[in-house]
């Protein structure tokens, strides 16, 4: 497994503030349609408001944490570039390898919800075969070119947005107290942290625009943009559709199905009216953004890993005419049929939250070593009350982390036995004595 040559064609520099946007809220936005409602059946409404909250906190830490180290080392790698630069070989490999998880395994469960979706819509409709034929035609978008990838991105992304915004505006007038306040669940830490893997599935996934960071005009301007706002549509749109949806009905009867929106909006309108039925046909449309963006991140990690010597070099080749790790695309999408082939959505949608959640501890681990190894660094953007916001952003990863390992025992055992066989390999191949020299923004700024 050595670096592909440096003669291959580059990616290409083409994204503006705006494309980043609809990356980063398409990256997430399924998460506001389907997902999270599984929150209720452990904690209720109040109790999940509450975890919803504390990752909420959480996000707008890391992210304003993030974004430091995105836009002073803008690398296609994101997290395990800057692991690397921060700890060496193995650091980045921890990172590389729980990035992976998380961006390889987020699409499976997106693309399961898809079928579901449609097999709802209509019943003749299979769920596995459409949702192995999403991969087919997205994977084939993505191999048109990154700008593209990123007008489609921008246009599913308004769609799913303006329909959150008219789903809202619908079922507002119908919300009461007594319903959210309704069968409540014992009010206690357990139920609370046992509901934050689905807390964090409102927002997990924002982080791959630093997966298209080498493809990015002027970065360190627009990177920062890009999070900042994509951030704040996700935030307002999470609140209000999670607080509106439980003071609609029953929340018990939304807490165990993949469809929560267009249930309530039957319960309050009637299944026949147009308004249902419209948004039922359009709900598609946050799905189909989620499962766009997260192709565009496995696919840019796994070519920064292959370039960097990590994986197989053939997943770092650049397709010559449309400029885009083609291998890359196709490995990513192999593994994700793999995983549709197993059935067992949940437990993919727990092992792409562990990935993300260990991701995001080794990215402010490097935040503090960065700034101590190298103060030089240029950092166009700089976390606002450092050291205090990324410590907080930290110690809630830390909090989260633990309460996805206590619930999710064997999941957990299986995520960090993986890890474990990849750090065996790696040193057996003695891959940490060798480091990746021809990439400068891998090393740091005192050995340039």
């Amino acid at each position: 497994m050595t670096p592909p040559a440096t003669a291959t064609p580059a990616l290409k520099k083409v994204l503006r503030p705006l494309h980043l946007w609809a990356i980063a809220v398409g990256l997430v936005i399924s998460g506001e349609y389907f997902g999270w409602n599984y929150g209720w059946a452990v904690a209720g409404p109040v109790g999940f408001l509450l975890a919803t909250l504390l990752i909420t906190v959480l996000y707008v830490t890391f992210i304003f944490s993030f974004t430091e180290l995105t836009t002073a080392i803008p690398h296609a790698g994101g997290p395990f570039a800057y692991s690397y630069r921060a700890f060496g070989p193995l650091g980045g490999l921890v990172t590389g390898y729980a990035t992976l998880v998380e961006f390889l395994f987020a699409p499976p469960a997106i693309a399961l919800a898809l079928g579901s979706y449609g097999h709802f819509l209509h019943p003749q409709v299979p769920v596995l075969a459409t949702a192995l034929g999403c991969y087919v035609v997205f994977i084939g978008i993505n191999l048109l070119g990154i700008k593209e990838s990123a007008r489609f991105s921008l246009v599913v992304t308004l769609l799913a947005v303006a329909e959150l915004v008219v789903y809202m505006g619908l079922v507002a007038p119908h919300f009461k107290t007594s319903n959210f306040l309704s069968h409540p669940v014992p009010l206690g830490a357990a139920g609370i942290f046992a509901a934050l893997p689905f807390a964090i599935w409102f927002y997990l996934a924002i982080e791959g625009v630093a997966m298209v960071a080498e493809e990015v005009q002027d970065p360190r301007r627009t990177i920062p943009k890009g999070y900042l706002y994509g951030l704040g549509t996700l935030v307002v749109l999470a609140l209000g559709v999670m607080i509106l949806t439980a003071g609609v009905t029953d929340w018990r009867r939304l807490s165990t199905i993949d469809y929560p929106l267009p249930e309530a909006l039957g319960v309050v309108l009637g299944r026949q009216s147009r308004w249902t039925q419209f948004f039922a046909s359009i709900g598609l449309f946050g799905l189909v953004a989620s499962f766009h963006g997260t192709i565009i991140g496995y696919s840019r990690q796994v070519f920064a890993l292959a370039r960097s010597g990590y994986l197989p070099g053939f997943l770092a080749q650049v397709n010559p005419r449309f400029r885009t790790p083609h291998w890359a695309l196709a490995a990513g999408g192999l593994i994700g049929a793999g995983a549709l082939l197993t059935g067992t959505t949940a437990q993919v949608i727990i092992l792409s939250v562990l990935g993300a959640v260990v991701m995001y501890g080794m990215s402010l681990l490097s935040l503090f070593a960065l700034r101590r190894k190298e103060p030089r660094l240029e950092r166009p953007f700089t976390a606002p009350f450092y050291p205090y916001v990324p410590l907080l952003a930290l110690a809630l990863t830390l909090l989260s982390l633990g309460a996805i390992v206590y619930y999710n025992w064997w999941l957990s055992v299986l995520f960090f036995a993986g890890l474990g066989g990849v750090l065996g390999v790696f040193l057996l191949l003695g891959r940490h004595r060798q480091p990746v020299a021809e990439d400068t923004l891998l090393t740091p700024t005192d050995l340039l």
